[in-house]
């Protein structure tokens, strides 16, 4: 059984894994729906520049990481009709498309699930400290940079 939350070595958990988790529970039974977010490697930035995004790299303090994670989880599954809350998330190289991140909610009914969901996503991408490099290609040819998902800023330093 995996643990409920945390940063994880890419490869090391799929979303197999969560789910077989959360239905080995003991208090599954009262679960009607379980809702999932994957997050995958964009092809382009967020910025809206259009830029494109060859691969990243996640690192994460991960002590502090699994720390917030478990905490969020445990703020939501406390919630009205919630059963379990489980975030994942991955750290290491990507290339575009590859699985990022992984929040999982079982709930008694799909409105619970949903909105549960969603704050989880927003908790996590404001809250935890991982960080994201993206390895980009754009006219001016190859460059990286470290993103801030609060910022949405690029500053890219040529290769």
């Amino acid at each position: 059984m995996v643990s409920r939350a945390g940063v994880h070595e890419k490869g090391s958990i799929n979303v197999n894994d969560i789910v077989e988790n959360i239905k080995q529970r003991e208090d599954f039974g009262s679960a009607g729906a379980i809702g999932l977010f994957i997050g995958v490697v964009r092809g382009e930035t967020s910025d809206g520049g259009g830029v494109k995004v060859e691969k990243l790299t996640l690192e994460a303090y991960e002590e502090k990481a699994d720390e917030v994670l478990g905490s969020i989880c445990d703020d939501l599954s406390c919630r009205p009709g919630v059963v379990d809350v489980q975030i994942h998330h991955l750290i290491g190289d990507f290339s575009v498309g590859d699985d990022l991140v992984y929040v999982a909610v079982a709930g008694a009914h799909r409105e619970q699930v949903f909105s549960v969901l969603r704050e989880a996503v927003e908790r996590y991408k404001s809250e935890v400290p991982i960080f994201k490099k993206e390895y980009v290609i754009s006219e001016g040819g190859r460059s990286e940079c470290w993103v801030s998902e609060k910022q949405h800023q690029h500053r890219a330093v040529n290769l």
